[in-house]
């Protein structure tokens, strides 16, 4: 069972950035690839974005082209999220997951880390 721990939340203003990190246990044939996920209080889960382990290639969400960032480090079996022009839109519980493809459904992943809280103020 692979097992994620995020970290880097926090509270910002509007246009500040925050970098979230994910650290997995493994990486595996059941961890190919990680994504982050956001859920904002009252809606679905939301993809923001994924990239896959041995080959960094990455894909991301409509809302957060050009301005998130994903990388890994395979070395530590860390990923990163890199938030830049962060908007009061983008608060929510930011999940990361692990996923045996590159995917950007929640269906597709099979273990989820406790999240990590981001709030952008106006």
């Amino acid at each position: 069972q692979v097992q994620l721990v995020e970290s880097g939340g926090g509270l910002v203003q509007a246009g500040d950035s925050l970098r979230l990190s994910c650290a997995a246990s493994e990486r595996t044939f059941t961890s190919t690839a990680v994504g982050w996920f956001r859920q904002a209080p009252g809606k679905q889960r939301e993809f923001v974005a994924a990239i896959r382990w041995s080959t960094g290639i990455t894909v991301y969400g409509n809302p957060v082209k050009g301005r998130f960032t994903i990388s890994r480090d395979n070395a530590k079996n860390t990923v990163y999220l890199q938030m830049n022009s962060l908007k009061p839109e983008d608060t929510a519980v930011y999940h990361c997951a692990s996923a045996r493809t590159l995917a950007t459904m929640t269906y597709e992943y099979d273990y989820w880390g406790q999240g990590t809280q981001v709030t952008v103020s106006s």
